[in-house]
């Protein structure tokens, strides 16, 4: 076993893909292929360090990455073996699965199988990057100090620990300050809407939602029986005036006023003044969502709406899923200081889904710094990989794609050339493997006659670990878009 992994991994020290990486994809393609069949036995850490000749702590970064993705299990003293779970899921080249989908059934692929993250993939960060032996070491210790106490019903509204850590952080690092008791704990972004939207508003009510803006938002609202009135967006963000005056009587408005998705534009000051100032007149409801406003690579992070509310109207949403890794499920929402009794009163009627070790962790590794500094490091890695793959599309792509400069956040706009379509063209590259989306396809409403403004090609960049690879993709990109103009 240890010559055919020798003979496996074949590492190549010449590359600027770090050797970490390169046993992980080594192992990984030999899973995917059937080279490595299910419940096989993998050397272990020390022995195939040696084998190959590199620190064991490079070898430990491959496993724990192939276990954190369901390639391989580790059974403790046992060893480590291929995830005996893959015989009843067999995978198949990424290229086989995709091509054999409808471009509408790539996405429904992938969520039954997580176990691939596609190129260019949006909404993940860095996965490569994270630092998972602290992360292991904070759960470890949480189950280590875990006392008969602990073991019974959570608080419905997130725990203590967890609810002080991210107060303390919201003052020291968004502007704000807020109590404790003020921030609740939700299994991710859906449950934090389904919480405000079942404490706050009725059906039948009318909200304005940002077009484009996040897909997943408008059949959320659209389920719980509420009426989605889209206003568009432009260079300074949702465009409130025209919002006021064609629908003034919304009870809610879902905004992202730091970093705009999908256009990465910022909500200006003066239309700040006048949402706020719209709220309180009308006694509706701001909710601030503040996915990815950590990630600002020129200057400080905006400072959020929700640090100019005087009134209390604002509703401030946060997730870790884009700073630490999705897996989590771990949202928050920070209510104004009178709503703080009916959530209270709402959560009793429900469960917080996110389980309490997960939230001692986090709060751990808060109070012990490490999600500080991974925040700082993600910021330089992000603008060196986003630039990266900025340099490469105009390079490749001159004449067909203009990359939008904006100043943060953890995915790319390339603007098409009025030629081309990005309907067409993403539904071509989610055919080949890349999961590149459309802008178009991010706008609430379906429009008669195609608009240049929104033809252009959203990408994940976070996980573009080195030059040949971006390299590598982007050329596959250049071929699926001249396929297409030429079809």
């Amino acid at each position: 076993m240890m010559k055919v992994f020798s003979r496996l991994l074949n590492l190549d020290r010449h590359q600027n893909e770090p050797v970490y990486r390169q046993i992980y994809q080594r192992i990984k393609d030999a899973i995917v292929q059937g080279a490595l069949l299910p419940d096989t036995r993998v050397p272990s850490v020390r022995a195939l360090a040696s084998e190959v000749g590199v620190a064991r702590g490079t070898v430990e970064n491959a496993y724990a990455q192939l276990i954190a993705e369901g390639y391989l299990q580790s059974r403790g003293q046992g060893g480590t073996y291929v995830s005996p779970q893959l015989i009843d899921a067999p995978l198949l080249p990424l290229n086989s699965v995709v091509e054999s989908c409808p471009p509408i059934a790539v996405n429904n692929a992938l969520s039954a199988n997580r176990m691939m993250a596609l190129p260019f993939q949006l909404g993940l960060p860095a996965l490569d990057a994270f630092p998972r032996a602290q992360w292991g070491r904070m759960m470890a210790k949480q189950l280590h100090n875990m006392t008969a106490a602990s073991l019974g019903h959570p608080p419905v509204t997130g725990l203590p620990a967890l609810r002080e850590s991210i107060a303390h952080y919201l003052q020291l690092s968004r502007g704000f300050s807020c109590q404790p008791e003020q921030v609740f704990i939700c299994a991710g972004y859906q449950a934090l809407l389904d919480l405000v939207v079942s404490t706050l508003l009725k059906p039948g009510d009318c909200g304005w939602l940002e077009d484009p803006g996040y897909p997943a938002t408008e059949p959320l609202i659209r389920e719980a029986g509420l009426i989605p009135y889209p206003v568009k967006v432009d260079d300074e963000g949702m465009d409130v005036a025209t919002a006021i005056q064609s629908c003034p009587h919304a009870r809610f408005a879902i905004v992202t006023p730091a970093h705009q998705s999908p256009l990465g534009v910022a909500l200006s000051l003066v239309r700040r003044m006048a949402l706020l100032d719209w709220a309180e007149q009308q006694q509706s409801w701001i909710i601030e969502d503040d996915y990815d406003s950590e990630f600002r690579y020129q200057g400080r992070p905006l400072p959020p709406l929700k640090s100019m509310d005087r009134q209390g109207r604002v509703l401030y949403a946060g997730t870790f899923s884009k700073v630490m890794f999705p897996a989590l499920r771990l949202a928050y929402l920070v209510v104004p200081p009178a709503l703080v009794a009916i959530f209270n009163h709402r959560c009793q009627l429900r469960t917080c889904a996110c389980p309490p070790l997960i939230q001692a962790s986090v709060a751990e590794f808060m109070n012990q710094g490490h999600f500080y500094r991974h925040l700082k490091r993600m910021r330089h890695l992000y603008a060196e990989r986003r630039e990266r793959l900025s340099v490469i599309l105009m390079r490749q792509l001159a004449g067909i794609v203009e990359v939008e400069r904006q100043s943060g956040g953890i995915q790319l706009l390339a603007r098409l050339d009025s030629h081309f379509v990005d309907r067409e063209i993403a539904a071509e590259a989610q055919r080949q493997g890349l999961a590149i989306q459309a802008l178009s396809d991010w706008g609430l409403v379906q429009r008669a006659k195609r608009n240049e403004r929104e033809n252009g090609l959203l990408m994940g960049f976070t996980n573009l670990t080195s030059e040949a690879e971006t390299d590598q993709l982007v050329a596959r990109l250049a071929k699926i878009i001249r396929s297409v103009s030429e079809g």
